[in-house]
């Protein structure tokens, strides 16, 4: 059965994942975060591609990603992840052993306002969610640390999104609460656009994603 085609509108904002086949890591060293880096700045710049955040995990990687004109998503994503495979397999020596990714990556639209800025700080407070630093903005393989300074000598330029970040921004990130926290995972299980409800609706109709609105499970018999 075919694929269904994915409908991608242009000056919208996407939260895009994906993880790694199986048990495979993606990131062991820092060479290989940094190389998954190259891949991004390369495919931003190639595509025009306004990256507004991002974070690194071991075996998955969320992008915070404002495409600019209707099919821009795709047609970056499908750069990005058959360059990133190709190369990951060259510096591994592992080509022709299997996938590197479990699948297609995931995506959903948010809206352009308060939950533009939820979204960011999910992202971004990936690691210290996961126990893996006490502050976000520790994490050196994110948007966040480029943007607290951590390192100066990064290849990608972060566009600036919809809507402001505030003051004090690293103290915003890790103070996201567990009820919004919950709410992206929902979207991202689901690939349910992430707003108020009648911009969803609205939104979904448009996307063709009505069926992420559904509850689960089988409906009850009359």
């Amino acid at each position: 059965m075919p694929r269904p085609i994915r409908i991608a509108k242009g000056n919208t904002v996407y939260h895009v994942l994906n993880r790694a086949n199986g048990r495979l890591r993606l990131f062991e060293t820092a060479q290989d975060f940094a190389a998954f880096e190259a891949v991004l700045a390369e495919g931003a710049e190639r595509h025009r591609m306004r990256v507004c955040g991002y974070c690194l995990m071991s075996n998955h990687w969320h992008l915070v990603l404002w495409p600019r004109a209707d099919g821009d998503l795709s047609s970056f994503m499908k750069w990005v992840t058959v360059t990133h495979s190709h190369r990951w397999h060259a510096a591994h020596k592992t080509a022709g052993i299997g996938h590197v990714y479990q699948g297609r990556y995931k995506s959903f639209p948010v809206q352009s306002n308060g939950y533009y800025l939820t979204l960011m700080r999910y992202v971004e407070s990936n690691p210290r969610r996961a126990e893996l630093v006490k502050q976000s903005r520790r994490w050196a393989w994110s948007s966040l640390a480029i943007r607290t300074g951590a390192d100066e000598d990064r290849p990608i330029v972060l566009s600036d999104g919809p809507v402001p970040l505030p003051d004090n921004w690293p103290a915003w990130v890790d103070g996201i609460g567990v009820e919004e926290v919950e709410a992206i995972d929902v979207c991202v299980q689901r690939g349910r656009p992430l707003g108020e409800d009648n911009w969803v609706k609205r939104t979904a109709k448009k996307l063709s994603l009505q069926s992420s609105l559904n509850p689960r499970g089988r409906p009850r018999k009359a």
